[in-house]
């Protein structure tokens, strides 16, 4: 057993744990790496069935090759899609792209809302049609209690501090200093009621470690991962208003492994090309805490 079937190993051994331990659970998907692999070992903890819902924030700021892929895999891997949105923020216009609000205020109506809100079942969801490929009401009315999320360790700060099963309150509020200890893999899964709790199968993967996943397994990704021609890639996927590509000329998963491992980003946050992440100095520990993902 090699260092990926290890890891592998430990993600499908959490995604049953919650499985078995939480009645209403859905998983988080951005459309970007990490969360494919994280579908990608779904479907392999549950032989190819994922028996919860994937849930995608659509900002409606995403970019456009993210939709049109989200959309095409949920076609072709026939799973349950569901959709939330911040509509009323949207229709009035309450946005950093509509220059009436800055990028943090953004990210919490657009993001941390919309998932706060989505997740309770106090907004609408949108469930997609497998037959029609449109979008329709969800008629499931229930909050989802245990949340499976795409996060790793590595990439930023405030994720380092997370745990495999990390409680929030009913407001989704995230106390760092009061979380359950974790040692030699037993974990808590018991919380009081009304605790929501996300769950983190990727925690101790690597950006690296990802990348060459997705090449063992040959996952799909969305193009934007790659150079086409004008020197230049996205490493971390987000709102098109607020996210920068990166100087590459890697254009395929062997060039970005190639690339990660000589060091060019060694002293490059992987999330260097989002903007947001800028703004104040430990925004998105601050959006963390108030429930984004």
């Amino acid at each position: 057993m090699d260092y990926l079937d290890k890891l592998e190993a430990q993600s499908i051994y959490i995604f049953r744990e919650a499985y078995r331990e939480f009645k209403n659970l859905a998983m988080l998907w951005s459309i970007g790496k990490d969360s494919t692999v994280l579908l990608h070992l779904a479907r392999k903890a549950f032989f190819g069935h994922i028996p919860f819902p994937l849930v995608h924030i659509d900002t409606s700021f995403k970019i456009p090759e993210m939709i049109e892929y989200r959309n095409r895999m949920a076609k072709e891997l026939g799973f349950n899609l569901i959709v939330g949105q911040n509509s009323e923020a949207l229709k009035n216009k309450r946005t950093f792209p509509d220059g009436n609000a800055d990028r943090l205020t953004c990210c919490k109506l657009l993001k941390t809302e919309a998932l706060r809100n989505t997740l309770s079942a106090k907004w609408q969801r949108l469930k997609f049609d497998h037959e029609t490929g449109a979008f329709v009401e969800d008629d499931n009315k229930e909050a989802y209690t245990g949340v499976i999320v795409g996060v790793r360790s590595d990439e930023e700060g405030s994720r380092s501090k997370e745990r495999y099963f990390s409680p929030r309150d009913k407001n989704s509020d995230w106390e760092i200093g009061d979380q359950p200890p974790e040692f030699w893999n037993q974990f808590k899964t018991e919380f009081a009621p009304g605790t929501h709790v996300r769950i983190h199968p990727l925690l101790d993967w690597t950006e690296l470690n990802i990348w060459e996943y997705i090449r063992r397994e040959n996952i799909p990704v969305v193009s934007l991962y790659f150079d086409i021609g004008s020197g230049k890639r996205y490493r971390s996927l987000g709102c098109f208003p607020c996210t920068q590509p990166v100087d590459s000329e890697a254009k395929n998963v062997d060039d970005i492994i190639d690339e990660l491992m000589s060091g060019k980003f060694a002293n490059i946050a992987e999330r260097a090309g989002r903007q947001q992440d800028k703004d104040g100095g430990g925004t998105l520990e601050e959006l963390r805490r108030a429930g984004y993902m």
